[in-house]
């Protein structure tokens, strides 16, 4: 690792030392002469805020070329543009859609000219499939955000901060244990097994369906694309729709050194779950109809006085560090950014502590007018110690049993003085020593340049290697609970993960007869992708030793390598006329690896079109400041999550030893024909801003039609392979999103604005794979899965032909027996009307409705008096089915008695008596009834809303004393839940990229943090 850090040491030494030694030459030969009366005019264009202007048009005024058009050009990807043989005094008019129009003379050394905004409603030159456009000659779907919206939430997880704050965009976010990832969906859910995870794209390189380990601090902007207008160029990953994120550059001017400190606590919320106390459960227990049946080794009056507190013991205030120091500036020839960052976060579950390290070198440097070179690398450390108190055990253990004697010792397993003598104390497990760490390193690497051919035309390359080391290590203590039958378990997991991109395109911007723009770029693309995997157990050691070498057996040892390849060649094209006629075209062939033989190479297209209609000579509403309508229409992919469904596969491993020699088993049966699972989208869209831009509006409908579905069909077992990897059947997704925002005052002092976005999706499965019935027929028959919680007895859910494919299907809740307190549920009569039955094993399943919610999204209000600013960002849900699982050990009647049990609700009452309405049946002992088993009793509704955020900040004036600013700012994070859903949060954490709809019995809460942040910039 030494040699590696000074042979990088080296190489960015001699690499400044070039720029220095260029950059000198430069000024030494550079020379200016305005005695002659032509020469070549070289300049850049910019915004009011700096930023380059790509696809300006520079004219020389009153010059007509040999062709009888006007001589001039269109600025390139910096915002450069070169005229040649032009003279000296010439007039130059520039201009640029949404912009105003500019003359400026050129005496014959490099200009910049400033352009300003035509309008206040224009955002900045975005970042868009492999180029960059103003928002306003857009005809795609898509939003951007800029990186002072993203500040309003402490995490290390990027995915985190798009919560509520992007039309169509659903996010299930973390837990509240440091480090957790949520999970985005983009327009619904358009796969069966595949990945619904958007792609993530960082600074033109494309890293998979996960942000990894990028630094919030490091963000300029974040564009998510939504719509097949602005994916289809992404082809086979971009069906789940794309971000794409631009970290932070330097700019020209004077050097900016900023530094960011963020320091808070946090503290776990219980949401509406709520466990009883000694007493609480005490009279429950007494109140069973079989009281007299209760066989605890200790069970009397003494219990309503213990009293001990699982969660205070599980619990403290969590504490939150997140430092950020950033360095930028350049001039006309470099420019760099460079960051480092720290992350340090303490859990409120105690024993979890979350690390990261950060830093981002970004530089451009121009040696000449027609090259610039763009070097980047940045890497991460992240490390976790895990000695987390159990989250299930702060609900499921007794409040009469304590994990410490009348001495304050620890007691031990199964402890005979304790009311459930099965449990055992996992405090003596953490005092063993058991623990587990994990240490992952992210390194990214590019050398990108751009080679200006001509005024009009640039050859781009992109060129990216990503590279994650991650290791895993656990000990188990021989005399610990889970140790003490192997005699102590060690266990080591490494993974190396290798990520190339290469990217390769020709950039076409050119303007005609000043009317006519036509921006363009054919590429070359390749990727590939490798995993290598260690997995390593073993057992039988003396306590203390933590390393493999004094394991006396070998208990596992895996390890594999992954592979796959993909190469693509892709045009896109862009046409606007006289600056209010949009459209453009894209297309892209994709070959993957994971794909059949026969069906390897895929074609994806789209069309849009956009009319800027204030913009016509007959419009004469002065007050309307921008009216766009949008139409799009094209096809974007989905490759198998498998990596060689294709081939016939054999499974080499113990598994299939014999007589401890090895052997080999069928394991996958390929499918030479398995194709691309494509997405047809149909899009409309309307963007309007009014009244200088006090009212904005975006509004966009659309109808997402999938086929040729990925889906690993069920077969007969004969040959020992129960799946194939098939495409079969159909979705369809529609929905609308609206985001309107409005500044309800705008005075010199006083600014008061109001953002809200709201989305509906609904999905419906179309059609599906065919099953053989008793006849020898195939038709297509509904699909019973599990809800993706992988606990036994859980909810169900049914894929069926019309239905939305997170349907639940499970028995139906009847209710209570008002007469004996049984619990019912439904069934069909003779006449298929329902009637009730309390033996569930005669009740039916029923379709119970949908996980997904019927409307969601969030709103914002932002208030600023002189230097004092107020923001507050709320989050909502209306509709869909939440299935809280944990109630059917919480909440079971008497079902379990090793366990606590859940607080009644408001509203709920329990059966006392013949007569009663209640919504919960009569408690026994050991209760039998099946009463907890898995139905809609427990499918509960997931309305909530959240605040998700409340920041006090103030900018002190420090200019005078030569500081550029200092901000301070005091925030509140998740500070309240309105809801009744009974479960902690219902805001379900993701698994694994995955949204869930259904909540375990050891749900880690989300936390509220109150942090302090000052941000100073010299």
């Amino acid at each position: 690792m030494t040699k590696h850090l000074k042979l990088a040491g080296m190489l960015f030494l001699s690499f400044f030392l070039c720029v220095g030694n260029y950059a000198q030459a430069e000024r030494r030969t550079a020379s200016t002469s305005t005695e002659q009366q032509t020469g070549t005019c070289t300049g850049v264009v910019k915004d009011a805020k700096g930023e380059t202007l790509p696809g300006a048009s520079v004219v020389v005024k009153n010059a007509i070329g040999s062709s009888a058009t006007p001589i001039g050009t269109t600025t390139g990807m910096d915002g450069d543009f070169t005229i040649n043989n032009i003279p000296v005094g010439s007039t130059l008019v520039i201009s640029f859609m949404g912009f105003q129009t500019q003359e400026v003379q050129w005496t014959g050394t490099p200009i910049t000219v400033m352009l300003k905004e035509d309008s206040q409603s224009l955002d900045e030159v975005i970042v868009v499939g492999y180029t960059t456009q103003r928002k306003e000659s857009l005809t795609g779907a898509m939003t951007n955000i800029k990186n002072d919206k993203l500040k309003d939430i402490t995490t290390p997880s990027v995915e985190n901060m798009l919560n509520g704050k992007v039309p169509g965009v659903y996010v299930a976010p973390g837990s509240g244990q440091p480090g957790s990832t949520g999970a985005v969906v983009i327009r619904g859910q358009a796969s069966l097994s595949g990945t619904t995870s958007p792609l993530w794209v960082i600074d033109g390189v494309i890293v998979g369906s996960s942000a990894g380990e990028l630094n919030p601090s490091d963000i300029e902007s974040m564009t998510i694309l939504k719509d097949a207008a602005s994916t289809a160029i992404y082809g086979s990953e971009g069906a789940n729709g794309v971000i794409v994120v631009t970290t932070k550059k330097g700019k020209e001017g004077k050097m900016t050194i900023n530094a960011g400190v963020k320091l808070g606590i946090s503290r776990l919320t219980t949401g509406n779950l709520e466990v009883m106390n000694g007493a609480e459960l005490y009279d429950y227990y007494k109140s069973f109809q079989n009281a007299n049946e209760i066989a605890f080794p200790r069970w009397n009056e003494d219990l309503r006085n213990s009293n001990f507190d699982w969660w205070d013991l599980a619990t403290h205030t969590g504490f939150t560090q997140d430092y950020h120091l950033s360095i930028a500036g350049g001039s006309e020839k470099i420019r760099s950014y460079f960051s480092l960052g720290y992350y340090d976060e303490d859990g409120a579950i105690r024993g979890y502590d979350y690390k990261r390290y950060s830093f981002r070198f970004n530089t451009d440097y121009k040696p000449y007018h027609w090259l610039t070179i763009k070097p980047a690398i940045s890497g991460s450390r992240r490390d976790i110690e895990d000695k987390q108190y159990s989250v299930t055990a702060m609900y499921s253990m007794l409040p009469w049993d304590s994990p410490y004697d009348e001495n304050g010792e620890l007691v031990p397993h199964h402890y005979s003085g304790w009311v459930n003598t099965q449990s055992t104390n996992y405090l003596l497990d953490l005092d063993y020593g058991n623990y587990g760490e994990s240490t992952n390193h992210e390194f990214m690497g590019n050398f990108d340049f751009d080679v200006k051919i001509t005024d009009w035309l640039t050859f781009a390359s992109v060129n990216s290697y990503r590279y994650n080391n991650y290791s895993q290590h656990s000990y188990t203590d021989p005399r610990s609970n889970g140790g003490e039958s192997v005699e102590g378990r060690l266990t080591e997991w490494r993974s190396e993960t290798v990520r190339k991109v290469t990217n390769q395109k020709l950039l076409i911007n050119k303007t005609f007869n000043g009317k006519h723009s036509l921006n363009g770029l054919i590429s070359y693309e390749y990727k590939d992708y490798w995993y290598k995997s260690l997995d390593v157990y073993g057992t039988g050691f003396i306590p203390g030793f933590e390393v493999l070498d004094v394991v006396a057996k070998p208990e596992r040892t895996k390890g594999g390598i992954l592979e796959w390849k993909v190469q693509s060649i892709f045009t896109n094209w862009k046409y606007a006329y006289d600056s209010k006629y949009l459209a453009e075209f894209s297309f892209r062939r994709d070959g993957a690896s994971n794909l059949g033989d026969n069906a390897k190479y895929g074609n994806l297209f789209s069309f849009s079109a956009g009319w800027i209609i204030n913009r016509e000579n007959w419009f004469k509403a002065d007050w309307v400041d921008n009216l766009k309508v949008r139409a799009s229409y094209g096809s974007v992919g989905n490759r198998p999550s498998s990596l060689y469904p294709q081939y016939d596969l054999y499974s080499v491993s113990t598994g299939a030893s014999y007589n401890t020699n090895s052997g080999a088993l069928i394991s996958v049966i390929g499918n030479k024909d398995l194709t691309w699972e494509r997405t047809y989208t149909t899009g409309f869209g309307l963007d309007a801003a009014m009244f200088q831009s006090r009212l904005r509006l975006t509004f966009d409908y659309y109808i997402k039609n999938t086929d040729n579905i990925l889906y690993n069909v069920p077969v007969t077992g004969l040959t020992g392979v129960t799946s194939i990897y098939k495409n079969i059947g159909e979705m369809r997704n529609t929905g609308y999103e609206i985001s309107l925002g409005g500044d309800i005052i705008r005075t010199k002092d006083w600014n008061w604005n109001i953002e809200l976005n709201i989305s509906h999706n609904k999905n419906e499965l179309k059609n599906l794979y065919k099953q053989k019935e008793a006849d020898g027929s195939y038709v297509v028959k509904p699909v019973i899965i599990g809800d993706g919680s992988g606990i036994a007895g859980s909810a169900e859910r049914i894929l069926e032909v019309g239905e939305p494919i997170d349907t639940y299907y499970m028995k139906r809740w009847a209710g209570v027996n008002p007469d004996n307190g049984a619990p019912m549920w439904y069934k069909k009569g003779e006449n298929g009307e329902l009637v009730t039955t309390s033996n569930y094993a005669e009740a039916e399943y029923f379709k119970c409705g949908s996980g997904s919610p019927d409307l969601f999204g969030g709103f914002s209000t932002t208030l600023t008096w002189k230097n004092f600013d107020l923001n507050a960002v709320f989050g909502y849900s209306i509709g869909g089915k939440i299935y809280n699982y944990s109630r059917q050990e919480y909440d079971s009647d008497g079902t379990y008695c090793d366990r606590n049990q859940m607080k009644l609700q408001s509203g709920w009452k329990r059966w006392e008596k013949p007569g009663d309405k209640a919504t919960h049946p009569v408690a026994k002992y050991n209760n039998s009834d099946k009463g907890n088993y898995a139905s809609s009793r427990y499918l509960e509704d997931g309305d909530f809303l959240k605040m998700r955020s409340l920041t006090l900040g103030y900018n002190v004036p420090v200019k005078k004393w030569g500081i550029q600013s200092l901000r301070v700012a005091l925030s509140g994070e998740n500070l309240f839940t309105i809801t009744d859903y009974s479960g902690v949060d219902p805001e379900i954490p993701a698994s694994d990229g995955s949204v869930m709809r259904s909540a375990g019995p050891g749900v880690y809460p989300s936390v509220r943090k109150f942090m302090f942040g000052l941000n100073l910039t010299f």
